[in-house]
């Protein structure tokens, strides 16, 4: 039986960050349209990596860059469509720090 070919963490990361490069100039240059759809593959790919590393302590930190990127993104659309984004980034930021402190507490234990 063939072995069947999985992405490293280290392709999905390499991946991850031109989704993530592109999705933010789209919001810079304003391209609506490219910056909206370039968040599914970019949140798609962090969540993959989280998957891809959830049984070791680097998992908090690929939270973190989750909830990032949905802050990011949530306040792009906001500006894009003049939506009251601020409550649904902060807590976003918020939840990204807390996965954070959650990964430090954890390494300073051990």
């Amino acid at each position: 039986m063939a072995k069947s070919k999985s992405w490293s963490t280290r392709a999905l990361e390499n991946l991850h960050v031109p989704l993530w490069l592109i999705k933010d100039t789209s919001w810079m240059m304003q391209w609506k349209l490219l910056g909206t759809l370039m968040v599914i593959p970019t949140l798609t790919v962090a969540f993959w990596i989280v998957w891809k590393t959830r049984n070791q302590s680097i998992m908090w930190v690929n939270v973190a860059v989750c909830c990032w990127i949905a802050a990011n993104s949530t306040w792009m659309l906001g500006e894009f469509f003049k939506w009251n984004y601020l409550p649904f980034s902060l807590a976003f930021f918020i939840s990204g720090a807390l996965a954070m402190f959650r990964f430090t507490a954890k390494q300073s234990l051990n």
